[in-house]
Order: structure tokens, then sequence, then C-alpha cells
């Protein structure tokens, strides 16, 4: 079980699946919030967060919607806005760093060739 939460505490995630990796991106909006992804299935993932306690942006090709806790500002996770996603991300930066040591980190180039660079 792997567990986060934002810097205030009202949001935070329990993971029952390990990532396989962390991801780095440098897209326009994941450079800015410094996040790490830990991709991950939806039946894995429990958000916890009061009612309307995280703002929802989406961006671009309205795929996913990135969530922000109200209160801090932390970036806790993202959820596909396709009806088929079977997948979500969740920020492991919200995570203890000891927890982020256990995987590998691998850069992707989201910003221009959509691949990883390592």
């Amino acid at each position: 079980m792997y567990q986060g939460e934002c810097h205030c505490g009202a949001v935070s995630f329990e993971i029952s699946e390990a990532p396989e990796k962390l991801v780095d991106c440098n897209c326009s909006i994941c450079r800015r919030i410094g996040a790490l992804w830990g991709h991950v299935s939806i039946d894995s993932v429990n958000i916890n967060s009061p009612a309307e306690g995280t703002t929802a942006y989406v961006q671009g090709d309205k795929t996913l919607a990135v969530h922000t806790c109200k209160s801090c500002g932390c970036t806790t996770h993202w959820e596909s806005l396709q009806a088929d996603g079977e997948y979500m991300a969740v920020n492991f930066r919200m995570c203890e760093p000891e927890v982020i040591e256990q995987f590998r980190i691998r850069k992707f180039d989201g910003a221009d060739s959509w691949k990883f660079l390592d």
C-alpha cells in the first residue's frame, strides 16, 4: 500500500498497486507543477477528499483532468476523461521521500517527441 497527501492533508490517496515506474514529464503543465506520476489502474486507487475538495483542470485535447487541492494548491492526481479510461496517475511527490526512492524515475518528453529520454 502506498500513501500520499497534499501539504495541508485535505486530499490524500492510497494505492494498492505499485506503478512500474514514476514518470517525470516535461510537457507544458507537468514541468510547471513538478509532478512525478505513478500510472496505475483506477481500481487500485482510493482518493480521500472532502466534497468539492479539489479543482479539476482540463487542458488542450480534453482527455484528462488534473486535480489540485483547493486549500493548499498541491496537484495530487489526474483522471482520464475518456469513456474507456482504465488508468489514472497519482503524484508521488505527495509521498514521503523513502517511498519515491523505491521506484525508477523515467524522463518523458511530453513537450515534443512523446518518447522516454532515458
